[in-house]
Protein backbone atom coordinates (compact mmCIF):
# COMPACT_ATOMS: atom_id res chain seq x y z
CA UNK A 1 0.00 0.00 0.00
CA UNK A 2 1.58 3.44 -0.99
CA UNK A 3 2.37 5.71 1.59
CA UNK A 4 -0.29 8.93 1.70
CA UNK A 5 1.19 12.34 -0.02
CA UNK A 6 2.91 14.14 2.35
CA UNK A 7 0.82 16.79 3.86
CA UNK A 8 4.23 19.29 4.00
CA UNK A 9 5.55 21.46 0.98
CA UNK A 10 8.46 20.38 -0.88
CA UNK A 11 11.84 21.52 1.53
CA UNK A 12 12.37 24.29 -1.17
CA UNK A 13 9.02 25.80 -1.07
CA UNK A 14 9.65 25.51 2.76
CA UNK A 15 13.06 27.50 2.59
CA UNK A 16 11.56 30.16 0.36
CA UNK A 17 8.56 30.75 2.52
CA UNK A 18 11.04 31.17 5.80
CA UNK A 19 13.46 33.75 3.38
CA UNK A 20 10.25 36.02 2.28
CA UNK A 21 8.64 35.94 6.17
CA UNK A 22 12.57 36.94 6.82
CA UNK A 23 12.63 39.95 3.97
CA UNK A 24 8.96 41.16 5.32
CA UNK A 25 10.39 41.19 9.22
CA UNK A 26 13.62 43.05 7.92
CA UNK A 27 13.93 47.00 7.59
CA UNK A 28 15.78 48.74 5.15
CA UNK A 29 17.75 51.33 7.18
CA UNK A 30 20.13 54.24 6.47
CA UNK A 31 22.53 55.60 8.81
CA UNK A 32 24.11 58.71 8.48
CA UNK A 33 26.94 59.60 10.60
CA UNK A 34 29.03 56.67 11.00
CA UNK A 35 31.15 58.16 14.13
CA UNK A 36 31.72 56.97 17.66
CA UNK A 37 28.25 56.42 18.09
CA UNK A 38 26.83 55.99 14.86
CA UNK A 39 28.98 52.77 13.80
CA UNK A 40 28.29 51.06 16.36
CA UNK A 41 24.13 51.45 16.41
CA UNK A 42 24.58 50.55 12.50
CA UNK A 43 26.24 47.29 13.37
CA UNK A 44 23.83 46.06 16.09
CA UNK A 45 21.03 46.95 13.34
CA UNK A 46 22.66 44.62 11.14
CA UNK A 47 23.09 42.16 14.10
CA UNK A 48 19.16 42.19 14.02
CA UNK A 49 18.35 41.34 11.10
CA UNK A 50 17.95 44.37 9.69
CA UNK A 51 18.62 45.72 6.25
CA UNK A 52 21.52 48.92 6.52
CA UNK A 53 23.31 50.98 4.64
CA UNK A 54 25.57 53.50 5.61
CA UNK A 55 27.05 56.71 4.92
CA UNK A 56 29.71 58.87 6.12
CA UNK A 57 32.11 61.38 5.11
CA UNK A 58 34.71 59.42 5.72
CA UNK A 59 34.40 56.46 3.50
CA UNK A 60 36.42 53.98 5.68
CA UNK A 61 33.50 54.20 8.65
CA UNK A 62 31.05 52.88 6.00
CA UNK A 63 33.49 50.36 4.47
CA UNK A 64 33.85 49.12 8.31
CA UNK A 65 30.22 48.91 8.24
CA UNK A 66 30.03 47.42 4.82
CA UNK A 67 32.34 44.16 6.68
CA UNK A 68 30.11 44.27 9.39
CA UNK A 69 26.97 43.15 6.87
CA UNK A 70 26.03 46.03 6.25
CA UNK A 71 26.11 48.34 2.53
CA UNK A 72 28.55 51.38 2.36
CA UNK A 73 26.89 54.35 0.80
CA UNK A 74 28.50 56.82 -1.54
CA UNK A 75 26.26 59.82 -1.06
CA UNK A 76 23.17 60.64 1.37
CA UNK A 77 21.02 60.66 -1.70
CA UNK A 78 21.93 56.58 -2.29
CA UNK A 79 21.66 55.80 1.44
CA UNK A 80 18.06 56.82 1.44
CA UNK A 81 16.82 55.62 -1.28
CA UNK A 82 14.36 52.90 -0.76
CA UNK A 83 14.97 53.20 3.03
CA UNK A 84 11.87 52.71 5.58
CA UNK A 85 14.09 54.21 8.47
CA UNK A 86 16.33 56.68 7.96
CA UNK A 87 18.86 57.94 11.27
CA UNK A 88 20.91 60.93 11.32
CA UNK A 89 23.77 60.73 14.07
CA UNK A 90 25.77 64.05 13.48
CA UNK A 91 27.54 66.27 15.87
CA UNK A 92 25.44 69.41 15.49
CA UNK A 93 22.55 71.76 14.11
CA UNK A 94 24.67 72.80 11.04
CA UNK A 95 25.86 69.48 10.38
CA UNK A 96 22.29 67.63 10.75
CA UNK A 97 21.46 70.64 7.74
CA UNK A 98 24.28 69.79 5.68
CA UNK A 99 22.51 66.08 5.39
CA UNK A 100 19.04 66.81 5.50
CA UNK A 101 18.80 70.20 3.23
CA UNK A 102 19.80 70.11 -0.40
CA UNK A 103 19.40 68.06 -3.94
CA UNK A 104 21.62 65.50 -2.16
CA UNK A 105 19.70 65.66 0.82
CA UNK A 106 17.62 63.16 3.40
CA UNK A 107 14.30 65.27 2.42
CA UNK A 108 15.19 65.70 -1.40
CA UNK A 109 15.74 61.49 -1.99
CA UNK A 110 13.89 59.53 1.52
CA UNK A 111 10.70 57.85 0.08
CA UNK A 112 7.06 59.59 0.86
CA UNK A 113 6.44 58.31 4.42
CA UNK A 114 9.63 56.94 5.58
CA UNK A 115 10.52 57.67 8.99
CA UNK A 116 13.41 60.21 9.99
CA UNK A 117 15.06 59.81 13.26
CA UNK A 118 17.80 62.07 14.28
CA UNK A 119 19.53 60.68 17.10
CA UNK A 120 22.29 63.73 16.86
CA UNK A 121 22.02 66.18 20.02
CA UNK A 122 20.85 69.83 18.67
CA UNK A 123 19.26 72.80 19.35
CA UNK A 124 15.55 71.93 20.56
CA UNK A 125 14.07 75.28 17.99
CA UNK A 126 16.15 73.83 15.35
CA UNK A 127 14.86 69.92 15.94
CA UNK A 128 11.49 71.65 15.66
CA UNK A 129 11.80 73.71 12.36
CA UNK A 130 13.22 70.59 10.34
CA UNK A 131 11.15 68.46 11.71
CA UNK A 132 8.07 70.67 10.38
CA UNK A 133 10.38 70.72 6.63
CA UNK A 134 10.31 66.73 6.99
CA UNK A 135 6.58 66.32 7.13
CA UNK A 136 6.65 69.11 4.24
CA UNK A 137 8.61 66.48 2.32
CA UNK A 138 6.52 63.76 3.19
CA UNK A 139 8.58 62.10 6.02
CA UNK A 140 7.41 61.18 9.85
CA UNK A 141 10.16 62.84 11.96
CA UNK A 142 11.18 62.11 15.71
CA UNK A 143 14.15 64.18 16.95
CA UNK A 144 15.51 61.22 19.29
CA UNK A 145 18.56 61.80 21.17
CA UNK A 146 20.81 59.36 23.11
CA UNK A 147 22.59 59.05 26.06
CA UNK A 148 25.08 56.28 27.17
CA UNK A 149 28.42 56.85 25.13
CA UNK A 150 30.10 54.72 23.11
CA UNK A 151 29.70 52.15 25.20
CA UNK A 152 25.84 52.28 25.73
CA UNK A 153 25.93 52.34 21.75
CA UNK A 154 28.05 49.17 21.73
CA UNK A 155 26.40 47.32 24.14
CA UNK A 156 22.38 48.42 22.57
CA UNK A 157 21.93 50.30 25.77
CA UNK A 158 21.15 53.52 25.38
CA UNK A 159 18.71 56.01 26.86
CA UNK A 160 16.82 57.51 24.41
CA UNK A 161 14.48 60.82 24.90
CA UNK A 162 12.18 60.79 21.74
CA UNK A 163 9.97 63.97 20.42
CA UNK A 164 7.47 63.58 17.83
CA UNK A 165 4.44 61.98 16.91
CA UNK A 166 2.74 59.19 19.34
CA UNK A 167 1.92 56.86 16.01
CA UNK A 168 5.71 57.92 14.46
CA UNK A 169 7.09 56.90 17.80
CA UNK A 170 5.26 53.72 18.04
CA UNK A 171 6.43 52.85 14.13
CA UNK A 172 9.72 53.46 15.29
CA UNK A 173 9.85 50.88 18.35
CA UNK A 174 11.31 48.09 16.48
CA UNK A 175 14.29 50.17 15.32
CA UNK A 176 14.80 52.36 18.76
CA UNK A 177 14.39 48.73 20.55
CA UNK A 178 17.91 47.31 19.07
CA UNK A 179 20.01 49.90 20.36
CA UNK A 180 17.97 51.58 23.18
CA UNK A 181 16.79 49.63 26.35
CA UNK A 182 15.05 53.01 28.50
CA UNK A 183 13.34 54.69 25.23
CA UNK A 184 10.35 57.00 26.10
CA UNK A 185 8.34 59.42 24.09
CA UNK A 186 8.97 62.99 26.32
CA UNK A 187 6.09 64.87 23.85
CA UNK A 188 6.11 66.93 20.52
CA UNK A 189 9.41 67.52 18.16
CA UNK A 190 11.77 68.93 19.47
CA UNK A 191 10.87 67.99 23.25
CA UNK A 192 13.80 64.88 22.49
CA UNK A 193 16.47 67.58 22.23
CA UNK A 194 15.28 69.46 25.40
CA UNK A 195 15.48 66.12 27.23
CA UNK A 196 18.74 65.63 25.96
CA UNK A 197 19.69 69.14 27.14
CA UNK A 198 18.88 68.67 30.52
CA UNK A 199 20.47 65.33 30.62
CA UNK A 200 23.81 66.80 29.47
CA UNK A 201 23.33 69.52 32.33
CA UNK A 202 23.53 67.04 34.84
CA UNK A 203 26.10 64.74 33.57
CA UNK A 204 28.60 67.92 33.71
CA UNK A 205 27.66 69.06 36.57
CA UNK A 206 28.36 65.42 38.28
CA UNK A 207 31.57 65.26 36.24
CA UNK A 208 33.15 68.31 37.75
CA UNK A 209 31.91 67.27 41.32
CA UNK A 210 33.21 63.81 41.12
CA UNK A 211 36.47 65.41 39.51
CA UNK A 212 36.89 67.82 42.28
CA UNK A 213 36.08 64.87 44.87
CA UNK A 214 39.06 62.58 43.35
CA UNK A 215 41.57 66.16 43.85
CA UNK A 216 40.00 66.40 47.60
CA UNK A 217 40.77 62.92 48.35
CA UNK A 218 44.04 62.18 46.69
CA UNK A 219 45.38 65.71 48.76
CA UNK A 220 44.54 63.75 51.81
CA UNK A 221 46.47 60.16 50.40
CA UNK A 222 43.34 58.51 50.33
CA UNK A 223 43.23 54.83 48.92
CA UNK A 224 40.99 56.25 45.88
CA UNK A 225 39.66 53.00 44.77
CA UNK A 226 38.63 52.25 48.24
CA UNK A 227 37.21 55.39 48.02
CA UNK A 228 35.09 55.13 45.11
CA UNK A 229 34.09 51.59 45.75
CA UNK A 230 32.36 52.70 49.07
CA UNK A 231 31.20 56.16 47.66
CA UNK A 232 29.57 54.22 44.54
CA UNK A 233 27.23 52.16 47.29
CA UNK A 234 25.48 55.13 48.67
CA UNK A 235 23.54 58.19 47.77
CA UNK A 236 27.04 60.06 45.46
CA UNK A 237 26.54 56.66 43.71
CA UNK A 238 25.98 57.25 40.15
CA UNK A 239 26.52 56.12 36.58
CA UNK A 240 28.95 59.05 36.40
CA UNK A 241 31.37 57.51 39.03
CA UNK A 242 30.65 54.09 37.53
CA UNK A 243 31.99 55.05 33.91
CA UNK A 244 34.45 58.29 34.80
CA UNK A 245 35.39 57.71 38.10
CA UNK A 246 38.55 54.86 36.91
CA UNK A 247 39.29 57.18 33.95
CA UNK A 248 40.32 60.26 36.06
CA UNK A 249 42.82 57.91 38.90
CA UNK A 250 44.11 55.84 35.61
CA UNK A 251 44.55 59.48 33.83
CA UNK A 252 42.86 58.29 30.66
CA UNK A 253 40.83 60.45 29.14
CA UNK A 254 40.32 58.42 25.31
CA UNK A 255 37.21 60.26 23.94
CA UNK A 256 34.16 58.17 24.63
CA UNK A 257 32.30 61.71 24.18
CA UNK A 258 34.65 64.30 23.14
CA UNK A 259 34.73 67.41 25.53
CA UNK A 260 34.41 69.70 22.02
CA UNK A 261 30.93 68.09 22.02
CA UNK A 262 29.86 68.69 25.66
CA UNK A 263 30.98 72.10 24.88
CA UNK A 264 28.25 72.50 22.10
CA UNK A 265 25.96 70.49 24.41
CA UNK A 266 26.71 73.06 27.04
CA UNK A 267 25.93 76.19 24.66
CA UNK A 268 22.63 74.48 23.67
CA UNK A 269 21.22 73.84 27.34
CA UNK A 270 22.35 78.02 28.40
CA UNK A 271 21.00 79.67 25.64
CA UNK A 272 17.87 77.36 25.81
CA UNK A 273 17.46 78.71 29.40
CA UNK A 274 18.34 82.17 28.68
CA UNK A 275 15.11 82.07 25.62
CA UNK A 276 13.07 80.16 28.64
CA UNK A 277 13.98 82.80 31.43
CA UNK A 278 15.46 80.11 33.26
CA UNK A 279 18.74 80.60 35.79
CA UNK A 280 21.29 77.85 35.86
CA UNK A 281 23.96 78.68 37.85
CA UNK A 282 25.86 75.68 38.42
CA UNK A 283 25.29 75.17 35.17
CA UNK A 284 26.99 78.16 33.38
CA UNK A 285 29.76 77.89 35.77
CA UNK A 286 30.35 74.20 34.68
CA UNK A 287 29.66 75.63 30.99
CA UNK A 288 32.70 77.75 31.30
CA UNK A 289 34.54 75.14 33.00
CA UNK A 290 34.06 72.87 29.98
CA UNK A 291 34.82 75.80 27.53
CA UNK A 292 37.99 76.78 28.81
CA UNK A 293 38.94 73.27 28.28
CA UNK A 294 38.20 73.27 25.14
CA UNK A 295 40.03 77.21 24.26
CA UNK A 296 43.13 75.66 25.76
CA UNK A 297 43.22 72.64 22.96
CA UNK A 298 41.93 70.16 25.15
CA UNK A 299 38.61 69.68 23.28
CA UNK A 300 39.72 65.88 21.78
CA UNK A 301 39.37 64.19 24.88
CA UNK A 302 36.71 62.61 26.76
CA UNK A 303 34.98 64.81 29.25
CA UNK A 304 36.08 63.27 31.96
CA UNK A 305 39.04 65.30 31.08
CA UNK A 306 37.23 68.00 32.94
CA UNK A 307 39.35 66.47 35.84
CA UNK A 308 42.76 68.35 34.25
CA UNK A 309 41.36 71.58 35.16
CA UNK A 310 40.51 71.02 38.31
CA UNK A 311 43.27 69.88 39.06
CA UNK A 312 45.28 72.66 37.41
CA UNK A 313 42.99 74.74 39.66
CA UNK A 314 44.25 72.93 42.67
CA UNK A 315 47.90 73.40 41.95
CA UNK A 316 48.08 69.42 42.32
CA UNK A 317 50.37 67.95 40.35
CA UNK A 318 49.91 65.65 37.40
CA UNK A 319 50.61 61.84 37.77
Amino acid sequence: MNAPPSTQPPEHYRENAARTQKEKDMTRIAVIGLGIMGLPMAKNLVAAGHDVVGFNRSPEKAQTLAEAGGTAADSVADAVKGAEAIITMVPDSPDVRAVVEGDDGVFANADNGALWIDASTIRPDIAGELADAARNAGLRPLDAPVSGGEQGAVDGVLSIMVGGENADFEAAKDVLDVVGSTIVHVGPSGSGQTVKAANQLIVAGNIELLAEAVVFLEAYGVDTDAALKVLGGGLAGSKVLDQKGQKMLDRNFDPGFRLALHNKDMGIVTAAAREAGVTIPLGGLVAQLVSALVARGDGGLDHSGLFKLAQDLSGTDQK
